[in-house]
C-alpha cells in the first residue's frame, strides 16, 4: 500500500515495553529517494528528546490505530547516539547509529536497502555480519556526505517543469513494505485550478534546496497528461501507477 506522509505524522511507535513516542518527522535519502528514519519526539519520557528510528526497527503497523510497532525496547532508544535534528545528519552519525543497534549499514549495495529492496532484508539470518564485513571499512570514509533531507521541509518546495512553474510539492506517497517514496504529490495550485497529479522521483532532474526548487525532466504538456488523485493515504499501487508521468512522456 501507498501511504502519505502527512498522515503518518503523528503515529505512536511502541517499543517491546512501552511506548516512545510519536512520528514528527521523516528523514529521507535525496539520492535514492527512501525513507531512511522516522524523527520521533519522545514527549514527556526524554523531555522532548528527538530520536531517529530505523524502518529496519518498524513491524507489521496498526493503520486503524494509527500505531507503529517497533522491535526495540526503550532502553535502547533512550540509549542510542544522541543526533541533532536541527543539523544535517552525515553518514559518520549514521555509522555511529547502525554500530549502536547492529545493524549492517544500507548503502554501499545494488538495492534501496544494502543489497535488498526492503529493509526485512538487511536482518535476514546471516546477511548482517556479511554486509558489515563488506561495508565496514567504508562506513566513514566520507564523514561529511550528508544525504539526508527533512520530509517537513521539502513539502511546500516549488516544482518546475522544462517550460514553467506547475505548483507546489503537496505530499509523498511512500510504499508501506518498501519504505520508498514512490511520488510526489503535486498541486497545481492556479496553473491547472489546483488539480493534484502523481510524478515519480526518477523525473526529478534537480533539486535546489537554497531556492525550494524542484526541477523535474517534463513539459507542462507532459505534466497535463497525467490523471488526478485525490490524498486518500489508501492508494491503490496499480491505480497510481497508471497516473505515473511516464518517461515516454518526457520532452
Amino acid at each position: 500500500m501507498l501511504r502519505n506522509v502527512k498522515d503518518l505524522r503523528g503515529y505512536a511507535l511502541r517499543a517491546t515495553d512501552g511506548v516512545i513516542g510519536r512520528v514528527e518527522d521523516f528523514y529521507f535519502d535525496d539520492e535514492d529517494w527512501g525513507i531512511r528514519y522516522l524523527v520521533v519526539n519522545t514527549g514527556s519520557w526524554l523531555s522532548d528528546r528527538k530520536v531517529l528510528i530505523s524502518p529496519i526497527a518498524v513491524g507489521h503497523a496498526g493503520w486503524m490505530a494509527k500505531r507503529l510497532p517497533v522491535a526495540l525496547t526503550r532502553a535502547q532508544v533512550e540509549g542510542s547516539p544522541d543526533i541533532d535534528t536541527r543539523k544535517p545528519v552525515s553518514r559518520q552519525h549514521e555509522a555511529e547509529y547502525f554500530k549502536y543497534y547492529g545493524y549492517p549499514y544500507y548503502w554501499g549495495g545494488a538495492g534501496l536497502w544494502g543489497m535488498g529492496a526492503y529493509p526485512g532484508s538487511l536482518t535476514t539470518e546471516g546477511r548482517i555480519e556479511e554486509e558489515l564485513k563488506i561495508h565496514g571499512t567504508h562506513a566513514t570514509s566520507t564523514p561529511n556526505d550528508c544525504h539526508l533531507r527533512s520530509s517537513n521541509a521539502v513539502i511546500g518546495h516549488h516544482i518546475e517543469a522544462t517550460d514553467g512553474e506547475i505548483g507546489h510539492l503537496e505530499d509523498l506517497l511512500i510504499d508501506d513494505h518498501t519504505w520508498a517514496i514512490r511520488y510526489l504529490i503535486v498541486n497545481t495550485s492556479n496553473w491547472w485550478s489546483g488539480h493534484r497529479v502523481l510524478v515519480s522521483p526518477d523525473c526529478i532532474k534537480d533539486v535546489s534546496w537554497s531556492e525550494a526548487k524542484v526541477s523535474v525532466d517534463l513539459t507542462r504538456q507532459a505534466v497535463l497528461t497525467c490523471l488526478c488523485t485525490g490524498r486518500s493515504h489508501n492508494s491503490n499501487r496499480r491505480r497510481d501507477q497508471k497516473n505515473l508521468v511516464r518517461a515516454s512522456t518526457r520532452k
